[in-house]
């Protein structure tokens, strides 16, 4: 790659992380008034105030490479911060589908912050190596604080739920499980044809046959608790990683935008 196409290269990866960034900044500003629990909204509201300095940040770096934001690409991440917190909201276990995509989320932008930095050190601009750097630690720490309160959002979740109707919500979760191990199944069937070098899609088929174990062990729970799988649901997921499969075999920079999706899964 010449260093003209490395420099576009930054410029594309910079405005991916902005609208990353803004798309959190409608979750964060809305997450905290239903979160359901207080240490829960406080770590909400803590990252907030990071992810505020992290987008002036990029914007500050994508100023100094005489770029701007990318319009369509922040419009499209707010729209989607929307519609996970309409989503989220209308749920009967806010809190815990609150949480869990929040991890997910910061782990996806740890892998946004990770190709940045390994581009950047290629580019030779250390400025942005830092700053990729220093935001990507906050995301880390962010996760971590998550993951403390894992416990807290099930309790949470579980609050109004009736004692009796205990089994049946975890029938839920199971067909919820169930249907994500769905999807994953469909992205490693088709990651490998798409990416390279070898050893990233031998990664990918060695991961497909462990999958392929948690949907049959998650499978077998469920029916063991009088529970079912839900054919529209894992259906609709495996339709969803048909989608996610051509966003990115259609992308310049397919191997590195797949690896980081599969991160955050």
């Amino acid at each position: 790659m010449s260093d003209r196409d490395l420099q576009e290269q930054l410029t594309k990866y910079l405005t991916d992380v902005h609208s990353i960034e803004e798309q959190a900044l409608v979750q964060l500003r809305r997450a905290p008034e239903i979160a359901g629990d207080p240490e829960i909204s406080e770590a909400f509201s803590q990252h907030l105030h990071e992810t505020e300095r992290q987008e002036e940040r990029i914007r500050e770096l994508l100023a100094a490479a005489d770029a701007k934001p990318s319009m369509a690409k922040d419009v499209a991440g707010k729209a989607g911060g929307m519609g996970m917190l309409l989503f989220a909201k209308f749920q009967p276990d806010t809190p815990g589908k609150l949480v869990a995509h929040a991890y997910s989320y910061e782990h996806m932008e740890l892998a946004a912050y990770e190709l940045l930095r390994r581009a950047a050190e290629r580019a030779g601009q250390p400025e942005v190596v830092s700053a990729a750097r220093h935001i990507g630690d906050e995301e880390r720490r962010m996760a971590g604080r998550l993951e403390s309160v894992f416990d807290r959002a099930v309790e949470a979740s579980l609050r109004e739920v009736d004692p009796d109707d205990l089994t049946e919500q975890l029938r839920k979760y199971l067909a919820d499980a169930h249907a994500i191990e769905m999807q994953a199944i469909q992205m490693l069937e088709r990651a490998p044809k798409i990416t390279e070098p070898e050893s990233l899609a031998q990664l990918y088929e060695e991961h497909l046959d462990e999958t392929r174990g948690h949907e049959r062990r998650v499978s077998e729970r469920l029916e063991a608790i009088g529970g079912s799988t839900s054919l529209l649901t894992d259906a609709g997921m495996r339709l969803g990683a048909l989608n996610w499969g051509g966003f990115f075999q259609a992308q310049p920079d397919t191997p590195a935008k797949l690896a980081g999706f599969a991160y955050a899964f």
